[in-house]
């Protein structure tokens, strides 16, 4: 994923409503959301070259999705970000027992953004972990915004989707369509507004809208992730590449 926008406990219906787009290269090979026959128990979308996913929903109420951390000088991980999504959503670990583990893997993977949640009657807890700071976080019920940096870097387009959605919010309806034509947004930042994370200026240009388009890189599927007051979740998506 490279854009997530997500409203927790903050809505009178639905504990989480999350929008994410995922943005990756034309060429690589990757599977739509469906039923994952290795392990029935998953809906998600896969990737077909390392198997892993960045977002997916589960039966028992698990979530997890992931954004890598833009960082040009970084080293390669040995192991795939979409591993990190996959594994938790294989196993009943604990949320923070879960993000203890990975905390302690933190060098096998490139820079990496991971949410991971439980909603049960019984635990509902929604956590965050990037390898680039030392914390991890269970978060409290608030509007959150995720891109290619740290939860609620004030990018231009965290700002925009963060503010689209708590108006949408406001309305006490969740309309499906209306999310995602808030992911549609194709609308460029103002030069002022780009961030610098060493890539230049015409890719930094490029890739500040929330719907990305360029001639072999850009915004491959958009998703909406609802969980109902029942605790019973739901995954949309529409794919476009």
């Amino acid at each position: 994923m490279c854009v997530i926008f997500f409203a927790y406990r903050q809505h009178p219906e639905y504990p989480l409503v999350l929008l994410a787009n995922r943005d990756e290269f034309y060429e690589r090979p990757t599977a739509a959301a469906k039923i994952w026959e290795d392990a029935p128990e998953i809906f998600a979308g896969r990737d077909l070259v390392h198997g892993g996913t960045w977002l997916g929903i589960t039966t028992a109420g698990r979530f997890a999705a992931v954004t890598n951390y833009r960082d040009p000088t970084a080293p390669t991980g040995k192991f795939s970000r979409g591993d990190l999504v996959g594994d938790f959503l294989k196993t009943r670990v604990p949320v923070e027992e879960y993000l203890r583990e990975i905390q302690r893997r933190a060098a096998d993977f490139s820079g990496f953004n991971l949410l991971v949640g439980e909603f049960r009657p019984a635990r509902q807890t929604l956590g965050y972990y990037s390898n680039r700071v030392a914390e991890i976080k269970i978060l409290a019920p608030g509007l959150y915004g995720l891109s290619n940096h740290l939860l609620d870097t004030p990018w231009r387009k965290v700002e925009k989707g963060k503010a689209g959605l708590a108006e949408l919010l406001r309305k006490k309806k969740a309309e499906k369509q209306a999310f995602f034509e808030m992911l549609a947004d194709k609308s460029l930042a103002e030069d002022a507004d780009l961030p610098e994370t060493g890539i230049g200026y015409e890719r930094e240009k490029l890739l500040s809208a929330i719907f990305i388009e360029t001639p072999i890189y850009g915004t491959r599927s958009s998703s909406v992730v609802l969980v109902n007051r029942d605790y019973e979740i739901s995954l949309d998506e529409r794919i476009f590449y």
